[in-house]
């Protein structure tokens, strides 16, 4: 079992920035790749980055290329520096860890309870 918790979401306005934090405990952390993913209201919830056990891999949705960045340390925490905010960016933000790195929603086996991020235009 991986319990996880993030933190760091918030109101900001366009062009800000935000980092998120997402804190691992339980298992191993080094043992699982971790994701963000986002739903914003009525839609479906949506990859926007993955970072594999090493670090050594990272993936991207296309909307966030060059604006977001995904790390990780060796203290059980994965980040998601946010710059360049836009509105549509608006959604709640959850991090997630499985085995294997995966873009997909439905490959992760461990979800945390989620961060709103609003960005205001």
């Amino acid at each position: 079992q991986v319990q996880l918790v993030e933190s760091g979401g918030g109101l900001v306005q366009a062009g800000g920035s935000l980092r998120l934090s997402c804190a691992a405990s339980g298992r191993t952390f080094s043992y699982y790749a971790m994701g963000w993913f986002r739903q914003a209201p009525g839609k479906e919830r949506e990859f926007v980055a993955a970072i594999s056990r090493t670090g050594g891999t990272t993936y991207y949705t296309d909307s966030v290329k060059g604006r977001f960045t995904i790390s990780r340390d060796n203290a059980r925490t994965v980040y998601l520096q946010m710059n360049s905010l836009k509105p549509e960016d608006t959604a709640v933000y959850y991090c997630a860890a499985r085995i294997v790195l995966s873009t997909r929603a439905h490959d992760y086996d461990y979800w945390g309870q989620g961060t709103q991020v609003t960005v205001s235009s």
